[in-house]
Order: structure tokens, then sequence, then C-alpha cells
């Protein structure tokens, strides 16, 4: 944060006669009213005269003024180089004048050849740094309380002053050269830095108020001491993935709790975001600041042991970053950790018991990192970090607000360790939250400032996971485009070359089914809608992650990852109406509206009735993540007043254009299909070929698991869009592939296995979503593992939908090409 200072330059010499329109009856005015028009902190005026700086003196009442004459202090009748200083915005340190000679010191000395003397006037000055002083161009005077600014000079936070030193320079000159005149504002102080400059020259009908432009210049200055306000999250828990609010536990409440304007996606996230007690001051530390008493009864004290017992943490957030207890890894001695927020408490016993007993974190030592600018030397938070402590606070007589801690005491500078008697969680036990605040400078700037909590634990494991697994897939991938390429080509050269008829009733495989292949299948109205439904997932998808390669998505924007998901969802409606209706009409359907209408409802609709059960259930639980009444109603807006409408928007459009037609006719009479080999069953076929799209996934599916139910950030999209590459690549090869081999075995029904092949990928996912719930999680409560598998149940049908329709198109251009690149008689 910085604050402006405005200065401003005005030479009031007077050498002119009286009836000249230069003269100062005649021009004082004009000069009054450009200085009071800008308004200066400080007015450095030079040659002037008593009877000028009197009148200016008379027309700036709020100002006051510091300066001598260039012959002495003694002396009234020369020219005097004064500062004016507004005295409600800035105060006088210390001020001197001296003489441009070889003896300075020396009142009305001469060097160097000047006639007459010559002095510069220094002003030292300090100005309030906790309210923002006025734009230079607001012309309106700020009450603030005069005070000196203090900042730390180094990492021990040593109090040093800034001061300003504004010299202003009596120019001696001869009026009849034409010499340009300047003036000058010099300045000195490695905190102040010149924003802007101008020149002025304001005048009225040519008359100027000065034999030369005055100087107008903006400076700015750090402050310190701007409050920081932290506001308090949700409790969370991987234990029960019930989040639950900060003030549902008897915390230390501010005089009124106010919650946070939150966004669509902050709100389904179960975020909860309010004030709280805990207040900073920019680069003033704090010790053993108390915040509240406590006295348990027993259902707080009730509470705080559940929380405890479900290893709840505290969350946080200052200048929107999250709070994180920094934690060094065991296995790498510079590897540090951060875990988001700390625990409400712990467990544990006195030495030479057995009893197990309760612990509360009631003293929070938080370090607030920020980074300096080099030249402006104002500071931007760049970390948020805390050491929590449970300790049981002692001190003399009643309490009161007065009270002194025996254990922590501010004045002594003394910190709390884990060497203090802890306090416990109990009935009538009295509980006093305390907290300490440091300031750390850091080398890390505001830009790069979330780099920090992205890093991965374990991230030289995950990326050389991700490599090894894309490399791994990318030369599956090759070979089977290999070896496709090989056989088709092979293939339609063999069908092209039969000349004679003995060859052609010895002909076998793909080309004997050319009049059943695009025969309609069974429930092609369901496949339209399942098939619109993937465009739609697919569309928000693509979209979604284009724009969280480009950084569009950042964490800092909390929330904005799910409510764009969902937008998109909304608006890709549109797209998914289309491409039902386009298949509907290629398959001789007539009631678009009917399609329309089912892809608009089957697959929000069957999510939305999973999501009203759940969302009951996290009711039940009286937990902050269950969406308000409100919130529930802005998704039905969303869905019956964008998604629906844009539905048959694209049902409309993709009705009205011709339906694609087909490279072969289809007979009418359906061809017998052969008994099929075990490995073509369709159910093994199908089982087979979801294996390889879930392996291109699996590796970035734990750490999106572990995010998700373990609460640690997810933000590598660049590889996570790499992976979505290679599943798209991977679902359309397999599917392509399969369908070959059936096609071969002269079986024609390949519109849902197409769907179902790429699209069983959806059940291993869920499996081994099973699998990493009884694995990495350590939930607790049933109706915490009923949202988990419900949650999950939803991703696995989203991702059925999506690598089905993936699968389903490649196949429906690979059959095409085919069969219209050979020759049928």
């Amino acid at each position: 944060m910085s604050v402006s200072l405005t200065v401003m330059t005005f030479n009031l010499l007077e050498d002119q006669p009286e009836d000249s329109p230069n003269s100062w009856q005649k021009r004082r005015d004009l000069c009054l009213s450009v200085i009071t028009s800008y308004s200066p902190n400080i007015l450095c005026t030079q040659q002037g005269v008593s009877s000028q700086l009197e009148y200016l003196q008379q027309g700036l009442p709020g100002y006051d003024q510091f300066g001598i004459s260039r012959k002495g202090a003694e002396d009234t009748s020369d020219q005097h180089c004064t500062i004016f200083y507004d005295k409600e915005k800035v105060e006088l340190l210390e001020g001197g004048t001296f003489w441009l000679s070889e003896s300075p010191s020396v009142p009305g000395s001469t060097s160097w050849g000047s006639e007459v003397p010559c002095i510069a006037t220094e002003h030292g000055v300090v100005g309030d740094m906790r309210d923002a002083w006025p734009n230079s161009r607001v012309r309106k005077n700020v009450s603030l309380i005069r005070t000196y600014h203090g900042f730390k000079g180094d990492k021990q936070g040593a109090l040093e002053f800034l001061k300003l030193i504004f010299r202003a320079l009596c120019l001696c000159w001869d009026r009849q050269t034409q010499d340009l005149h300047v003036d000058w504002i010099l300045f000195r102080g490695r905190s102040l830095v010149p924003a802007s400059c101008e020149v002025v020259n304001d005048n009225m009908d040519g008359y100027y108020p000065s034999s030369h432009y005055p100087i107008f210049a903006e400076f700015m200055l750090p402050r310190t001491g701007d409050l920081l306000k932290v506001k308090v999250n949700k409790l969370t828990s991987t234990k029960t993935q019930l989040p639950y609010s900060y003030y549902s536990l008897p915390y230390c409440p501010p005089e009124k709790i106010v919650d946070s304007a939150e966004n669509l996606g902050e709100v389904l996230r179960g975020d909860r975001i309010e004030n709280s007690p805990y207040v900073f001051k920019m680069r003033e530390p704090q010790m053993c600041n108390v915040l509240c008493r406590v006295i348990l009864d027993a259902k707080t004290a009730k509470a705080f042991r559940e929380k405890i017992d479900d290893e709840y943490r505290v969350n946080m957030i200052l200048d929107n970053l999250p709070l994180v207890v920094p934690i060094r890894r065991m296995d790498q001695e510079s590897a540090i950790i951060y875990q988001h927020g700390f625990h409400v408490g712990l467990k544990g016993h006195y030495t030479g018991t057995k009893e197990e007993k309760y612990f509360i974190h009631n003293h929070l030592a938080f370090t607030v990192k920020f980074h300096k600018d080099p030249q402006t030397e104002s500071a931007r938070i760049v970390g948020f970090e805390v050491k929590p402590f449970s300790i049981k606070h002692e001190y003399e007589g009643k309490w009161s607000d007065k009270t002194r801690l025996a254990t922590c005491d501010p004045h002594a500078k003394r910190s709390v360790t884990n060497s203090e008697s802890p306090q416990e969680v109990e009935d009538k036990k009295e509980i006093i939250f305390t907290y300490d605040v440091e300031f750390e400078d850091s080398d890390v700037k505001w830009a790069y400032r979330w780099d920090t909590y992205l890093l991965m634990a374990d991230d030289q494991i995950h990326w050389f996971s991700i490599v090894n697994s894309l490399m791994i897939v990318l030369f599956l991938s090759g070979m089977v485009a290999m070896i496709m390429l090989r056989t088709l080509y092979r293939d339609i050269s063999k069908y092209n070359q039969l000349e004679t008829q003995e060859e052609a009733q010895e002909e076998t495989g793909w080309k004997l089914v050319h009049g059943d292949v695009f025969r309609p299948p069974t429930n092609s109205d369901l496949l339209c809608v399942y098939v619109g439904t993937g465009v739609q997932f697919f569309g928000m998808i693509l979209v979604t992650m284009m724009f969280a390669v480009f950084g569009f998505l950042s964490p800092s924007n909390r929330g904005g990852l799910m409510t764009a998901m969902l937008l998109l969802w909304v608006f890709m409606g549109l797209f998914a109406g289309y491409s039902s209706a386009r298949l509907y009409k290629m398959f001789k359907g007539t009631e678009w509206k009917k399609i329309a209408l089912r892809t608009a409802f089957m697959f929000p609709g069957s999510v939305f009735a999973v999501f009203f059960v759940l969302n009951a259930l996290i009711w039940g639980e009286k937990s902050s993540g269950a969406v308000p009444f409100g919130t529930m109603f802005a998704l039905v807006v969303l869905w019956f007043g964008i998604s629906v409408p844009l539905v048959f928007v694209g049902a409309y459009v993709g009705f009205r254009k011709p339906a694609p037609e087909d490279p072969v006719k289809t007979n009418k009479i359906p061809r017998q299909i052969p008994e099929q080999a075990w490995y073509m069953n369709p159910a093994f076929s199908i089982l087979i070929g979801g294996i390889l799209p879930f392996g291109a996934v699996f590796i970035e599916l734990f750490f999106i698991l572990t995010s998700i139910w373990l609460q640690q950030f997810y933000y590598i999209f660049g590889f996570l869009f790499i992976v979505f590459v290679i599943l798209i690549i991977t679902c359309a090869e397999i599917t392509i592939v399969l369908c070959y081999f059936q096609l071969c075995s002269e079986d024609y029904l390949w519109w849902w296995r197409s769907y179902l092949t790429s699209g069983s990928s959806a059940l291993y996912l869920f499996l081994y979503a099973a699998f990493y719930f009884f694995t990495k999680l350590e939930i607790t409560k049933p109706v915490s593992g009923v949202l988990y598998f419900g949650y999950m149940l939803i991703a696995s049908y989203a991702f059925f939908a999506l690598t089905g329709t993936i699968g389903f198109y490649a196949c429906f251009w690979f059959t095409r090409l085919i069969y219209s690149s050979v020759k049928i008689d």
C-alpha cells in the first residue's frame, strides 16, 4: 500500500512596476487561485518578500510556513525562501537554511561570482500513514492525525523515522536575459519515489502568476500500520467430509459476524467465509494479543471434543491467501510442505498416565510474509502461516480486560513454546484465546505467491508417473494406429481386386455386412440422448481445460473452477441438442421435440435427484456443506431458464439440417449374424475395451481424488490437458480396433457397442474410487461414505457419457470411411 505526497514550487519574484500587468497587486489573486486549485501538501516559494508571504498566509489558513530571509533571520526586508506546509496532513520535524557559498552557515555570504546571497531552505516533515492522502487532483482538505511514520528497517523490526527532505532553491537571475529558468524539487529518502511531475501553465487571458512556470510533483510513500483483517472459513475434516461454520464452535466472535459474498462455486464447496476478531497492522509485530476468555459448559466441551476426534482443521484467509501450517518432511531435510489450516486440537495423555485427554489449540503464532518493492518500499502479502499451540494461560487475581498473563507477556516479548502446560477441554474449564503475529520479508514476488501453495508433496513421483504414463499410452496408440492402417490398406486392396465370381462368392469379412451396417439400432432414441449428453460434457471439459491452461482459472479465484464448469455445462446445452437431433434425423426420426426434451432432462434430472438426496443427508448433519435453498433455486433457474431452452434451440437447428447420407444402401431384410467366438462376446469385448482408456487417466485420477477428498491443491492443468488428449485418442483407437474385429466377424450391431466399449472405462473409474475409499481415506461416518459414493457415482456417470461419445463418433467416422472406400456391386 502507498500514499501520495504532493509538492509545488512557486516563484514570487516582485521586480515589476506597480503599473505593470505583472505587478504583484495584479497577479496575487491569480497566484493564490492556482495554489489553492492544486492544494499541494507542501508549497515551496522562492524570492518572496514579507508582504507577499503574509498575503499567501492569509489565503492559506490551513498552512504553516517556515523560512528566513537570505540576509539572515534578523532581516525581514529581503527575499525569503519560504516553505508552506499543510499542517493537517504533514508535521514539521526539522528545518534549516544554508547559503550557497563557500561558507554555507554564514548568513548573507556570497561566493562564486554571485552579487547577492542565494539560500536554500530544507524542511523535514512526516505524514500520517493511517489514512490515504487525497489524490493530487482532489481539491478538498482531509483531516488526518499528525503522527510520525515508523517502519521496519530490517528483519528484526528496528524502528526508524522516515524523513522526507524537500529543498526549494532560491534562483537569482537577470530578468533581461532570455535564459530558461528551472524550478527544482530535490528530495531525499529511500522510501520516496516520484510518481508524476507537471509544469503548471495556468493563466488568465495570457497573464501568468509567475515569471516562470511552477512545478507540481507527486511522490509515493509506503504506508505501514494498514489494518489486515483475517477472515475465517469452514472447518474441514478428511474423516467426515462434512464442513462446518467456524462459529459452530465457541470461538471468539467479532462484535458482529458478517458473511462475505460468495460465488456459486464457493457455496457448492461448502465455503462459509466470515469476518473474525483477528486484526493485524502491516509490518507491526504483536505479542500475546488476548482475543477473549471462554468458560466451557458440557455442550461446548463436547463439541470441541467431537471436532478433535474427527481431526477438524480451522481455515482462515488473509489477502485471499489461505492459512497454512509449514511442515518439514522427514525424508528431505530442506523440503517443506504446507497443510491447509490448523487442527482444532489434539489428543494425548500426561506423562505417567494412560488416560486420554483432549487439548485445544488456543494460541496461534501467525507469520505474515511480505515482499517489499525495492523502489517504492511498499509491501504486499505473499504468505500466511501459523504455528498452533495449546497452552493453559495463567494470571493473578480476578479476570478483567486489563489482566496480564503470566504465561504470555507482550511487554516481556516472551514467545509461547511447547514446554507450557497444555489447555484441556473439559466442562467448566476456562480457555483464553491469544495470538502472536510477526512479519517476515520474503523474496517471493506477489505475482508468484501462489506457487508456494501449489507445490505437491510428492512432486517428483507425480511428474515421473505422468511422463511414464504418457509415454506408454502414446506408444500403444502408435502401435494400434500402425496396425489399423496396414490391415485396412491390405483388406481394401484385396476387396477392390476381386474379379471372378468364385472369388466374390468366397468373400468374407466386414464387406459382407455392408447392407446392414447402417441399420438404425434398437433404442436409437436413447442413444441419441446419450450422444448429445456426451457432446455437452466434451465441450464443457474442453473449454474449461483451455481456460485453466491459459491461467484464467487461478486458485486465487476461489470457487471459480466449479462456477465455470457449471456455466459452461449450461451453455453447452446448445451443442447437446444439435448433436442429438442430427443423429435422430439420420435414424429417420420425426419427433425432434421429444429427443430435445429427453436430452435436456434425462442426465441433469438423474444427477439432480441424487444431489438432492445427498444434500438432504448433509442438512441432517447440520453441516455448512448443505446447499442453501436460494442456491438450489439458482441451479434450477440455470437448468430450466438457460440450459433447457438452449437444448431446444440446438435441436431445432440440428433437425433442420439435412441428415448425413449413408455411403451404402441398407437392405430391407436384416442379415443373420453368425455365431461369434468367445472373445467377441459383447460383454467381454466391452469390458476389455474400457481398460486402456482408464489406464490413460488413472494416475491423474489419483491426484484429482486426493485434491478433492484430502483437500489439497491441484493446479497442473497443462499435464491434465495432455492426458485428456491422450484419453480422446485412446478411446477412439480402442473402439475402432474392436469395431473392426466385430465387423470382420459379420456382426453389424456396432452402434451401441461402440458407445459402451469406451464408455465401460467409467466402470473401472468407479471401482478405483471404491479402492481409493478403502485404502486412502479414513472416513468414519456412514453419511460421509454415502456422500463419497454418491458423488463418485455422478462423476462415473459423466465419465461414461464423455468416453462413450468419443468412442461412438470415432467408430461412426471409421465405418463411413471404410464403406465409402470399397466397390459395392
